[in-house]
C-alpha cells in the first residue's frame, strides 16, 4: 500500500465526457463536470481509511472502514449516494449508488506513483479512466 499518504493529482482522461452525459448529467451542467478534475489522497489510522479529495471547488473528507457501506455525497454537487470503499493491496474499490445517477464502480489501481481510476456505470455501456500521478 505504497500509494497511502501520497498526493495523487489529475492528469488525463478517456471517455469522461461520453461517461457524465450517459449517467444523466444536464447538459448545463457537463462543463463543469469535466473540468472538476480534484486531486486525492489516502491515509490509514488503524483500521479506518480516509479518502481526501483535494479542490477548490468542493474539498471533501471522507472515513470508512474497507468493505462496510456508508452514506455520502458525491461530485461537486455532492449528490446523495451509498458508497463502499474496498482496500485489497493497491486496488481500491469504490461502489456508489445514487438515486438520480444509477450505480457506479471506481475502482483505482495504484502502480508507484501512478494511478489508473476505470469507472463504470449501468446507465453507461463503456468505461470511462481518468489518470493520476503523485
Amino acid at each position: 500500500m505504497s500509494f497511502l499518504g501520497k498526493t495523487y493529482n489529475f492528469v488525463s482522461q478517456e471517455n469522461f465526457e461520453e461517461f457524465v452525459k450517459a449517467i444523466g448529467i444536464p447538459d448545463d451542467k457537463i462543463a463543469a463536470a469535466l473540468k472538476f478534475n480534484p486531486g486525492f489522497k489516502i491515509e490509514k489510522n488503524g483500521d479506518t481509511y480516509v479518502l481526501y479529495t483535494i479542490s477548490d471547488v468542493a474539498p471533501k473528507e471522507v472515513s470508512f472502514k474497507s468493505g462496510v457501506e456508508f452514506d455520502d455525497k458525491v461530485g461537486a454537487e455532492n449528490v446523495p449516494a451509498k458508497s463502499k470503499i474496498t482496500v485489497d493491496g493497491n486496488t481500491v474499490t469504490q461502489v456508489v449508488s445514487t438515486k438520480d445517477f444509477g450505480s457506479g464502480t471506481l475502482v483505482r489501481e495504484f502502480n508507484g506513483d501512478e494511478c489508473a481510476v476505470t469507472i463504470k456505470s449501468d446507465k453507461y455501456d463503456g468505461v470511462a479512466k481518468r489518470f493520476y500521478k503523485a
